[in-house]
């Protein structure tokens, strides 16, 4: 199987390392994508920060290219209207959708409308010092960037069902202190089209269980297409 993996804010491909190579060792592909702004040597442009449609464009052009025949695309938090919005573009490249500990929108919705009272503060206390960028919060690994305002608020255009015929699968990082995802999660498991898992060990799973969400992934369905 082919795995295309995007990060959540301020982080990059490298939240994905200890994943990705669990999968390669079971015999998986896996493409970890940076997304625009948020690479480690820097923005190349600070003046025009990516938002959430370049961010689509982006991932999208990663899936268009592939040539596998089984692709899973999988979304951490904020990836989450990332992914739906190639799945609604590109459904038919994909196999599985994979949300972990991700917002799943509907159309116009965003991460600004989706999230808590929480991060909006902290989204705008964040990018206080130039209304562009979002400041890494405190904690964040070092390699954490600033993240682009504009991806935050913009919002997600799903033209049509936007995962027609795709396997669904939610993983849940379980009730942390001001998680935004515990009532979707609730409300996924009780929709017969998706597939719910609970690795509670807060947001950051790949981080801190890269064994159990590598273990989610090498179990899911082949394509039979």
């Amino acid at each position: 199987m082919e795995f295309v993996m995007v990060p959540g804010g301020w982080q990059g491909g490298w939240v994905f390392d200890s994943v990705a190579g669990e999968l390669r060792r079971r015999g998986h592909r896996v493409e970890a994508v940076t997304l625009a702004g948020l690479e480690l040597e820097g923005s190349a442009d600070l003046e025009r920060p990516a938002n959430l449609a370049a961010h689509v464009d982006q991932v999208a052009a990663v899936v268009e290219r592939l040539d596998g025949t089984s692709v899973a695309l999988c979304g951490h938090s904020y990836a989450g209207l990332v992914i739906a919005g190639v799945a609604d573009r590109l459904g038919d490249r994909l196999d599985h959708l994979v949300f972990i500990d991700a917002y799943v929108p509907d159309n116009g919705d965003s991460c600004w409308s989706l999230t808590t009272e929480m991060f909006r503060e902290m989204f705008i206390a964040g990018a206080r010092a130039d209304g562009r960028w979002v400041e890494v919060p405190d904690g964040m690994d070092p390699r954490a960037r600033a993240h682009p305002l504009a991806s935050f608020v913009q919002g997600i255009t799903l033209e049509g069902n936007p995962w027609p015929a795709l396997r669904r699968t939610y993983i849940s990082g379980g009730d942390w202190t001001g998680s935004p995802f515990v009532e979707l999660t609730e409300r996924l498991r009780k929709d017969p089209a998706w597939q719910v898992h609970e690795i509670p060990v807060g947001h950051n799973i790949a981080r801190r269980d890269p064994q159990a969400v590598a273990a989610v992934l090498d179990a899911l369905p082949t394509a039979t297409r």
